[in-house]
């Protein structure tokens, strides 16, 4: 998987050199290529935004050193992303549909945005990453290049994305580690038992609570057999 990212602020990416995506590009399973948009700029003093016409606060990114930085690293396979509020909000479905391309170009707004002729151009897809607004594209490029990354082979181990939250639309379960006991709190028995088809049993168990008490509304759409069914109608009484 290629990501190529056009940013005016391409030092705030410096957190994905760290830990599991440092490691994922060091071991060449994914490849993260920062492109500074004003690099592109054919102002002496690397102007790259100017007024907005009939008027207005704040100022928008001129539209020929977006399209000449879009130029400088396009192909067949790229598809444009442009991170933005009036995006559709970033799903995990839509997070592993990302992961089977080859090459992603997220685009970067900040100021006032970008000029709507070329993002009519080049955007293939507008996603954000929540209703609200950020002070430009970069952290929203951050989150979505770190949930994309997950999926890719080679990345995490297969068993860290099949039972975590969302995966098969319920919450993850509650996890436990050494010591025992903790603040006077004990590990659940059942997981100290070794009998993996009970501990298989008490993690959907608690799945299905976990999901019913903080997110009630996925239980609409998950997955759930008759034995599940059974165990949220006794969790409603």
């Amino acid at each position: 998987m290629k990501f190529d990212v056009l940013t005016l602020f391409p030092q705030m990416f410096e957190p994905l050199k760290q830990s599991i995506i440092g490691r994922a590009v060091k071991n060449n399973k994914m490849e993260i290529n920062l492109i500074n948009i004003r690099d592109f700029s054919k102002d002496k003093h690397k102007k790259v935004d100017d007024t907005v016409y009939g008027g207005g606060a704040g100022m928008l990114i001129k539209p020929d050193v977006v399209w000449d930085a879009y130029n400088s690293i396009k192909s067949e396979k790229s598809k444009v992303i442009y991170l933005t509020p009036q995006g559709k909000t970033l799903s995990q479905g839509k997070v592993e549909e990302l992961s089977k391309e080859e090459h992603l170009i997220l685009l970067c707004g900040h100021y006032e945005g970008i000029d709507q002729r070329v993002l009519d151009k080049i955007v293939d897809e507008e996603i954000s990453i929540g209703d609200y607004v950020l002070t430009g594209g970069e952290i929203p490029a951050m989150v979505l290049i770190d949930s994309v990354s997950r999926y890719i082979d080679g990345v995490l181990a297969n068993d860290s994305v099949s039972e975590e939250s969302f995966a098969n639309g319920l919450l993850e379960y509650p996890q436990y580690t050494r010591p025992e006991e903790f603040l006077g709190i004990k590990v659940p028995e059942v997981l100290q038992s070794g009998h993996h088809e009970n501990i298989k049993k008490w993690r959907r168990k608690e799945a299905i609570k976990v999901t019913y008490i903080k997110r009630p509304e996925l239980l609409k759409i998950a997955k759930l057999d008759d034995e599940d069914k059974k165990f949220l109608e006794e969790l409603k009484k």
